[in-house]
């Protein structure tokens, strides 16, 4: 039952451990451990997660990408599987849109004290562990279906990485610019 459990460097460990305590801060300042947010999002009335969300792919990618180049970071690219990916979103955003939380704004909320998110996580948690008994079954009939193999979009279209995230970047400048001001409640709701 363990022969997969190990552990790595203690200093690896601790910067893990920061990391997560540092995106745990950002995501409850920035109000996304609140289910009122997450439900604003839902309904068009409140954008702050989809601020958040904006901010921490640009940042992400910037980082990646700079680690990557500058320090031969080693890129650990999934296979991208259409199926396998459109299953996972419909799974995701349903979940998502009955509990009001993502996984990762969900345990942020159980730090806040919320009871209900307890429970989101204990579904969470219940669905690895199905997922898990039926991976063998899902890996052949479903992640098989429409395998691209490892490829990004700078694989596939010739273009330089640093395109996409330029676009990406315009992309979150735009929709920032379309969206200021244009919240009908508060992040703190």
């Amino acid at each position: 039952m363990f022969e997969y459990l190990r552990f790595d460097s203690p200093g690896k460990l601790a910067m893990g451990l920061i990391t997560g305590l540092v995106f745990g801060f950002l995501l409850q300042r920035g109000g996304v451990t609140r289910f009122r947010v997450i439900l604003g999002q839902f309904l068009w009335a409140n954008h702050t997660v989809i601020r958040v969300m904006f901010t921490a792919v640009v940042v992400g990618s910037i980082g990646v990408w700079a680690m990557h180049q500058m320090w031969d970071v080693p890129l650990h690219v999934k296979n991208a599987t259409l199926a396998a990916n459109a299953l996972g979103g419909v799974i995701f955003g349903v979940g998502m849109a009955l509990l009001g939380y993502c996984p990762g704004t969900a345990i942020g909320a159980i730090g806040e004290g919320s009871r209900h998110a307890i429970f989101g996580a204990a579904g969470m948690v219940t669905g690895a562990a199905v997922y898990a008994e039926v991976e063998p079954w899902f890996k052949q009939h479903v992640l098989a279906a429409v395998d691209l193999g490892k490829v990004t979009w700078a694989d596939v279209t010739g273009l330089n990485v640093w395109v996409f995230v330029a676009g990406l970047v315009v992309i979150a400048a735009a929709a920032f610019s379309l969206l200021r001001g244009r919240d009908l409640t508060s992040a703190g709701a």
